[in-house]
């Protein structure tokens, strides 16, 4: 135990479970909400955790979802780790009312990361006036690949799990069952598109947070496709019987060589430019309907208030990274847009709005719109015509560092400012550097918004509108520095009407 702590026990519905007691916040670390998804589970649906009678000693995180990723700060999946069904629980002391609970999911692309990151950390959400609950979910092929005769999306079924988890036992923490908000980023806030839009999510949560939504929802043939070639790779059939025999090593190493193959290939189609093989999948059981269009399905108010957000810059964390290919002419960018099935029209009209921008600032606006910033936007719009209570917000922090170089509002920049984690390791990269002050006043402002939209469903700006019949009015409110302001939306977005991604495919 640190210096300074001390600790505290919580009897939950399968045992009693022991956490610290440190600034102002009791902190319970990995609680199993879930059995281990191994073994005769795995490829299953998730199972209730075994009960237990002693107290079970909860000060760290639990082990991570195998994944090839090793993070800033983070623990790396370690081959025999098992037991990563977990969730963690951060709590203010000395409350006598129920609390609103802030469930957080995290992103990667439905690949990697973990609740671990020190960016996910939920002190400040807590000491705002929330009881934070972060959890690992199964990720890759165990989480999202197809595996005949064997539920599909059973990472969306695990976050279902420790919604149930929640709302069986936060009380017993201090937070209120009735009054839960799911809040997730990138996946993350993929994932809540798919909860918002499942009939087995129903009555879980009130309310919703959805930072950079992707549009990432795959057919299941193309499901399918992929788990084939993700079975060659690992030198297995791709049957049930062929699947199970393989270790999770197997598939995480299969996986990564399936995703250097098309980051190899330009001939390969989108994916060559987005070398993301696993997202949920529209397997009419979980998910009926497209999340992005799902509140509007049939015509009726979703009940669920919604509050979504993107960043101006989303695509250039990804050129900053690597993790797509640079494309810089003209024939370059007319490729990729014939790939995701946008029209040279479209590719015009961006060239029009930025006359004097390299093709490379074109490709990267093009992309992070048709990815993340559209699908986003789309959402609050169905959601707020269904008659559902909606918000929308953009991420528009920007710097120029002291050699010129400008600093980004791109993918996942929002994240530490939102949950007040900008002096976490690893957050540097993120935010371009050590947070100043208005930095840190920024992250003030979005950690009292969460904090008062999980607690009223009010973040402290005007919801959309949307008269019957009519488009919906924006009325952004754009996170900024050294203040905040409220605009309409961004010239690109009416370009994309009637437009969409084309659904995946394979050549």
């Amino acid at each position: 135990m640190r210096a300074g702590t001390a600790d505290h026990t919580v009897v939950t519905k399968r045992g009693p479970v022991r956490g610290t007691v440190a600034d102002g916040l009791r902190i319970t670390l990995g609680i199993p909400y879930a059995a281990p998804p191994f073994g005769a589970g795995r490829f299953q649906a998730p199972r209730p955790a075994e009960t237990w009678d002693e107290v079970r000693e909860c000060t760290r995180f639990g082990p991570v979802a195998p994944q090839s990723a090793e993070l800033p700060g983070s623990p790396a999946w370690h081959p025999g780790d098992e037991d990563i069904l977990t969730l963690n629980v951060w709590a203010p002391v000395g409350t006598s009312d129920p609390l609103p609970v802030l469930f957080w999911i995290h992103g990667g692309a439905y690949t990697f990361g973990s609740a671990a990151q020190p960016d996910y950390d939920g002190s400040a959400l807590a000491r705002a006036g929330t009881v934070v609950v972060t959890c690992n979910y199964r990720l890759g092929f165990e989480g999202f690949g197809h595996v005949p005769g064997f539920p599909d999306n059973r990472g969306l079924l695990d976050q279902i799990a420790a919604l149930e988890w929640v709302r069986d036992n936060i009380a017993a923490f201090g937070g209120d069952p009735e009054n839960v908000t799911v809040a997730g980023q990138s996946a993350g806030g993929g994932s809540i598109a798919c909860l918002m839009s499942s009939a087995r999510a129903d009555g879980l949560f009130r309310r919703a947070i959805a930072h950079s939504v992707p549009d990432a929802f795959f057919p299941p043939e193309f499901a399918g496709r992929l788990a084939r070639e993700v079975a060659e790779a690992a030198g297995v059939a791709a049957t049930a019987e062929g699947l199970v025999s393989t270790t999770p090593q197997d598939l995480v190493d299969a996986s990564d060589q399936v995703v250097a193959r098309y980051a190899g290939d330009p001939a390969s189609g989108f994916l060559h430019y987005d070398t993301v093989l696993y997202g949920p999948v529209l397997d009419g059981v979980l998910l009926t309907r497209d999340p992005v269009e799902a509140p509007t399905a049939d015509g009726t108010a979703h009940p669920v208030d919604l509050l979504v957000c993107h960043t101006t810059e989303e695509y250039w964390l990804m050129h900053r990274v690597g993790s797509m290919p640079t494309v810089t002419t003209d024939d370059g960018l007319a490729r990729f847009a014939a790939d995701y099935g946008l029209s040279p029209a479209l590719v015009a009209s961006y060239r029009a709005l930025m006359p004097d921008a390299p093709v490379l600032d074109v490709f990267l606006a093009l992309a992070g719109d048709a990815v993340f910033t559209v699908p986003t936007v789309r959402l609050a719009e169905a959601h707020a015509r269904a008659g559902g209570r909606t918000f929308l917000s953009r991420f528009d922090r920007r710097r120029t560092r002291p050699d010129g170089s400008p600093v980004r509002a791109w993918h996942a920049a929002d994240v530490p400012f939102a949950l007040g984690t900008l002096d976490a390791t690893g957050v540097d990269f993120l935010t371009g550097g050590p947070a100043d002050a208005d930095d840190w006043a920024l992250s003030r402002r979005m950690v009292h918004a969460w904090a008062a939209f999980a607690a009223t469903g009010d973040p402290g700006w005007s919801p959309l509108t949307a008269p019957p019949g009519g488009a919906t009015a924006a009325a952004v409110h754009v996170w900024d520095v050294p203040g905040d302001r409220t605009e309409g939306a961004a010239p690109a977005h009416a370009l994309w009407h009637g437009t969409r991604m084309a659904p995946p495919s394979l050549p």
